[in-house]
């Protein structure tokens, strides 16, 4: 679908109309279905995010309640942890890496939309990708804005607003979200000496 691919491409689009509505809606089916199920209906529920994202690996863990737009323009690596209440409005592509870990009450968003209000109601918007690296932990609350990239072993603290890159083994935190420190082996905790 061209609209889909000039979003892909970050273009400015007029991005209403009735097949990006219906393959919403289509989606959100998908999501109600989900959200319905019991945590303990495993298969189920890994049959619908199979169904619904673009690619996920094994083994992943992704609570009740989420939300996507598309779902298809999502892809997961393995090892795969959110908490409850993740949304993604994926128009965009959203590459997520291997062994990361996402708190309750965040959002990845892809999408922007016009600021003057005569364009907005057209619906002129558009999307730019997100990328999280492997080992990434996004605590509780955090927002992930269009075109971010977050960089391998990075970790962003609770209610940060990430607007821009992080860089990879960075601790950042805020709103906007900046970074604070490296994160280096001096963060390591000695699990020996509490017995364990």
């Amino acid at each position: 679908m061209k609209l889909i691919d000039d979003l892909h491409k970050g273009i400015w689009v007029y991005g209403f109309g009735e097949e990006i509505r219906d393959m919403l809606l289509a989606n959100e089916d998908r999501c109600f279905r989900l959200n319905s199920l019991s945590p303990l209906k495993v298969s189920e529920r890994s049959a619908i995010i199979r169904e619904m994202l673009g690619g996920i690996e094994e083994p992943f863990t992704i609570h009740s309640p989420f939300r996507c737009d598309f779902g298809k323009h999502i892809f997961i690596g393995r090892n795969f942890v959110a908490n409850f209440n993740l949304t993604i409005l994926d128009e965009a592509i959203v590459t997520i890496g291997d062994n990361v870990f996402i708190g309750p009450n965040c959002g990845i968003y892809t999408i922007n939309h016009a600021l003057l209000p005569d364009q907005r109601n057209e619906g002129v918007m558009r999307a730019l990708p997100v990328t999280i690296g492997d080992n990434v932990w996004i605590a509780s609350n955090v927002i992930i804005l269009p075109g971010v990239t977050i960089g391998e072993g990075a970790v962003i603290g609770a209610g940060s607003v990430v607007t821009t890159d992080i860089p990879p083994f960075t601790f950042a935190v805020g709103s906007p979200c900046r970074p604070r420190r490296q994160i280096t082996e001096s963060d390591r905790i000695d699990m020996t000496a509490q017995g364990l």
